[in-house]
C-alpha cells in the first residue's frame, strides 16, 4: 500500500496541484483546509499518515502552531513546510518548531518530490533503529555519553541516589536526557534485574490518566471492556519514571501523593487497595516551585517528590559534549547500501557547537541521523544540515532557485577568482577560525575574560561584518548609535572610518 501524504493548504487550487503531484510520485494524498482539520486527521488517522505537506501562513491556526502542537503531543511525523516568503526568520522559526524541509511557493515537483524521497527514507530508517534499540539491555552511568565537567556532578548524584530508594525529581529542559539518567540511576541500582516502566503524563488525556496509572477494573466505566492493571502494578519491585509530571491533573496529584505515602493504589471501580514496591523518578521541564505559586501543582506532592532533585544541564552549557555525541549517534544509524558514513568535516563539527540547540540532545541525534541517512558521501560536511547551518550562518539556500543559477553575486566561487583576492578577502562567518564567530568566553591561561574585552571584540567583530555600517551595526547590537560612538570612543575606534583602528595604542 502506498504511503499516505497529509497536505494542508487553505487554498483549494494549491491542494489539488499538490495531491495530483504527490499521486505522480507514487503516493496518496490526503488534504485538509486548515490547521484544526489536520490535527483532527492526525488523531483519527495518524498511523496512516506517513508525512505532511504544511503552509505555514493559513488563517486560524497557522503552519507553525500546527508543529508546535505536534510537538506537544508526540506526534513524530517528517514535515515539508512551505511559503512564499522564503527568508531565514520564516524557515528557522520553522525548522526550530520541528520541520524536517521546506519548499518555496511555486516549488517545482522535483524539489517537492526530492524532499518527500528523503522525508520518508529517514523516517523508514530511524523505525529500524528505534526498533534494534528496544530491549537493548540495562543502561549504567559507564554508557552516557559525556565528557563535560557540567555532567559529572549529574553522574556523582545519580550513582548515590541509585544505593537508595528515595524519591527523584530529575529537572531539565525537554530532550536533555531526563530519562536517559533514570535509566541510568535504574541500572546501577539493586533493582537492575526489575521492571523500568515509563509514563509520559503530558501525552496522556486527562480523563484517562488515573486509568493508565492505577488501573480500572472492567465495566467500571465505558468503554472499560477488560480489567487493567494501570503503571504502578506493571512497575511493581522495578522502578516507575513518569515524565513531565507537572502536566498532571490536580484530582490525580491526590491519588499520586497516597500512593507514594502508602505505597498502595486505588483502580477505577476497584473494591480495595492493591500494594505496589516501586522507585518512583519524576522528571519535568517545568518550574514546579512556581507551578505550585499557581496553584497548578500541590505542594505536598512537590516536596514529597523533590526529596532529591537532579538538574541536567542544556547541551549548550556542555558544548564539549556535541563531537562524542555526533560520532556516537551516527554509529547508531543502520549502514546503507552504498556504505557506512565514516567521519564528520572540522567545519561541519564546528558549525554544531555553534549552534544553541534549543531542542538539545533529542534535536542533535535526530540532525545527525537524517545528515547520515542522506549523506551521498563517507564524510559529513555542512552541506549535510542546511537547517543548522541556516541559523548559524544566516544563510539560507533555495535548491529550486538556485541549482542552476550558479554562484550568487555578492559570493562568487573561490575558483573563478584570482588566488590573491581570495587570500585577501575578509573571511566570512563560516570560515572564523575557533568556531563561526564565537566569541571566546576564556583567556589563554583558561580565565574568564573580562566583559570589556569580550564587548570590545563584538564590536569589532559587528563593525567589519556589516562593513562599517554603523546604523546596523547598532541594530545587531541591540544599542542605540549614541551608545555605539560613545563605546567606540572609550574603546579609541574611529567612528568616522568605520574600520578597527586603535587611537590609543
Amino acid at each position: 500500500m502506498s504511503a499516505s501524504i497529509l497536505i494542508v493548504d487553505d487554498d483549494p487550487v494549491q491542494r489539488r496541484l499538490l495531491e495530483a503531484a504527490v499521486t505522480r510520485f507514487g503516493y496518496r494524498g490526503v488534504s485538509v483546509d486548515g490547521g484544526e482539520a489536520a490535527l483532527k486527521t492526525l488523531d483519527a488517522q495518524g498511523g496512516e499518515i506517513a508525512a505532511l505537506i504544511l503552509d505555514l501562513s493559513m488563517p486560524g491556526m497557522d503552519g507553525n502552531t500546527v508543529l508546535k502542537t505536534m510537538r506537544e503531543r508526540g506526534i513524530a511525523l517528517p514535515v515539508i513546510v512551505q511559503t512564499a516568503q522564503g527568508g531565514i526568520d520564516t524557515v528557522v522559526t520553522a525548522m526550530r518548531n520541528g520541520a524536517f524541509d521546506f519548499v518555496v511557493k511555486p516549488a517545482s515537483p522535483e524539489r517537492l518530490k526530492t524532499a518527500l524521497t528523503n522525508a520518508l527514507k529517514v523516517e523508514a530508517q530511524a523505525g529500524a533503529a528505534t526498533r534494534s534499540v528496544r530491549g537493548g539491555g540495562v543502561l549504567t552511568f559507564r554508557d552516557l555519553v559525556t565528557h563535560s565537567p557540567a555532567m559529572e556532578r549529574v553522574i556523582r548524584l545519580g550513582q548515590k541516589a541509585a544505593a537508595s530508594s528515595i524519591p527523584i525529581l530529575v529537572e531539565g529542559e525537554s530532550g536533555v536526557g531526563k530519562e536517559l539518567v533514570a535509566r541510568a540511576i535504574q541500572g546501577s541500582s539493586p533493582r537492575r534485574s526489575k521492571p523500568f516502566v515509563t509514563v509520559n503524563c503530558g501525552a496522556i488525556p486527562d480523563n484517562l490518566v488515573e486509568s493508565i496509572l492505577f488501573g480500572h477494573e472492567k465495566g467500571s466505566f465505558t468503554g472499560a471492556t477488560e480489567k487493567h492493571t494501570g503503571k504502578f502494578v506493571e512497575a511493581h519491585t522495578g522502578t516507575l519514571f513518569l515524565d513531565e509530571i507537572g502536566d498532571l491533573p490536580l484530582d490525580v496529584q491526590v491519588k499520586l501523593l497516597r500512593a507514594v505515602q502508602e505505597g498502595e493504589v486505588d483502580p477505577v471501580g476497584g473494591r480495595g487497595t492493591v500494594k505496589v514496591d516501586i522507585r518512583l523518578i519524576s522528571a519535568t521541564h517545568r518550574n514546579l516551585l512556581e507551578r505550585v505559586k499557581e496553584g497548578g501543582f500541590r505542594e505536598d506532592l512537590f516536596y514529597r517528590l523533590n526529596v532529591y532533585p537532579i538538574f541536567v544541564p542544556p547541551l549548550r552549557d556542555r558544548r564539549d559534549d556535541i563531537p562524542h555525541l555526533v560520532r556516537h549517534f551516527m554509529a547508531k544509524v543502520p549502514a546503507q547500501p552504498r556504505g557506512r558514513v565514516m567521519d564528520i568535516s572540522t567545519r561541519a563539527l564546528s558549525m554544531l557547537q555553534a549552534y544553541d540547540w534549543p531542542g538539545n540532545i533529542r534535536q542533535l541525534e535526530n540532525a545527525v541521523f537524517r545528515a547520515t541517512v542522506l549523506c551521498e558521501g563517507d564524510v559529513l560536511t555542512q552541506e549535510e544540515f542546511p537547517q543548522i547551518r541556516a541559523q548559524v550562518e544566516g544563510v539560507v539556500v533555495l535548491e529550486e532557485n538556485t541549482a542552476a543559477a550558479g554562484p550568487r553575486p555578492e559570493e562568487p566561487a573561490a575558483a573563478s577568482r584570482p588566488a590573491e583576492a581570495r587570500r585577501d578577502d575578509p573571511p566570512s562567518m563560516a570560515e572564523v577560525k575557533g568556531g563561526f564567530g564565537l566569541v571566546k568566553a576564556l583567556d589563554a591561561r583558561g580565565n574568564v575574560r573580562s566583559l570589556a574585552e569580550v564587548e570590545l571584540e563584538m564590536i569589532k567583530l559587528a563593525i567589519d561584518h556589516y562593513n562599517g555600517q554603523m546604523s546596523e551595526v547598532a541594530r545587531r547590537l541591540g544599542i542605540g548609535r549614541s551608545t555605539l560612538y560613545r563605546k567606540l570612543k572609550e574603546y579609541g575606534i574611529d567612528p568616522d572610518t568605520g574600520r578597527v583602528e586603535r587611537l590609543i595604542s
